[in-house]
């Protein structure tokens, strides 16, 4: 069998595997941080007329009633719940304040380069580099899977990050991305 066709079969069986067993992204130790393109499901006890379920906008902000605009992107689920319960006291008396994640829309990654269809992809679960690259139609006939890059915002900047997948398929050890990775198929 042909390194091509093996590294194809690789690639196939790690898409049809990975999501199978991968954990959800929001199963982990860190809180959930809402993003642009969110919608959220806002509840204050007893004050039905209060219920609104809002889209978050590309700027991080939504309108709610008895508070307006309001920045929600980059809260937690309990920093939003709490600075509402804040806001809504002045005319709430004693508000408690339920936020629901309806869509994760925020989370994306970029994959380009040398891929069937490049694009931006939201990432609602734990994501390898090869389950990216087969959300972007798998490699052109030309790519060099010895040559890929992530591109990932690190605390100094910006990170570039050279991976071989034929040597990672050969290994077994999956790179999971994170979100708004760039990954580029040489």
């Amino acid at each position: 069998m042909s390194r091509l066709r093996w590294l194809l079969l690789a690639l196939s069986a790690a898409v049809l595997i990975a999501p199978l067993s991968a954990p959800r992204a929001q199963v982990s130790d860190k809180a959930y941080i809402i993003g642009p393109e969110d919608v959220l499901e806002i509840q204050v006890w007893e004050r039905k007329d209060l219920n609104q379920t809002v889209f978050v906008r590309p700027d991080g902000r939504t309108s709610l009633p008895l508070v307006g605009e309001i920045m929600v992107a980059g809260k937690t689920i309990q920093e939003l719940q709490d600075h509402l319960a804040k806001v809504y006291e002045k005319t709430v008396q004693s508000a408690v304040v339920t936020v629901i994640v309806k869509e994760i829309n925020s989370p994306k990654i970029s994959v380009f380069g040398e891929v069937r269809r490049p694009d931006v992809f939201p990432i609602k679960q734990r994501m390898t580099v090869l389950d990216g690259i087969a959300r972007a139609g798998g490699f052109t006939e030309f790519a060099r899977r010895d040559r890929v890059i992530v591109i990932r915002a690190g605390s100094s900047g910006q990170e570039r990050i050279k991976l071989n997948l034929e040597r990672l398929i050969k290994d077994g050890a999956p790179f999971y991305l994170q979100a708004s990775d760039t990954v580029f198929v040489e």
